[in-house]
C-alpha cells in the first residue's frame, strides 16, 4: 500500500470513527430524551441513553479499528 492510500485509509477511518461515536451516542440521548417526555422524568433516561449510546460506540469503534488494524497487517505481510 503506497503513502497515498494509506493516508486516505486513515482519513476513512477516523471520519467512520467519529461519526460512529456521534451517531450511536446522539440516538441514545434522543430515545432517552422521547423516553423521558413519555414518563415525565426529565433527564433519567436522556443521561441513561447517553452513556448507554457512547458505550455502544466505543464498542463499535473498538471493532472498528481492530478490522480495520488486522487488515493492514495482512496487506504489509503480504
Amino acid at each position: 500500500m503506497d503513502g497515498h492510500a494509506r493516508a486516505l485509509g486513515y482519513f476513512a477511518l477516523f471520519t467512520e470513527i467519529g461519526l460512529v461515536l456521534f451517531v450511536t451516542t446522539m440516538v441514545g440521548a434522543l430515545a432517552g430524551h422521547w423516553l423521558d417526555q413519555q414518563l415525565q422524568t426529565n433527564p433519567l433516561f436522556v443521561v441513561a441513553g447517553f452513556l448507554g449510546g457512547a458505550f455502544l460506540g466505543a464498542v463499535a469503534d473498538y471493532r472498528l479499528i481492530a478490522r480495520f488494524l488486522k487488515r493492514l497487517d495482512s496487506e504489509d505481510g503480504a
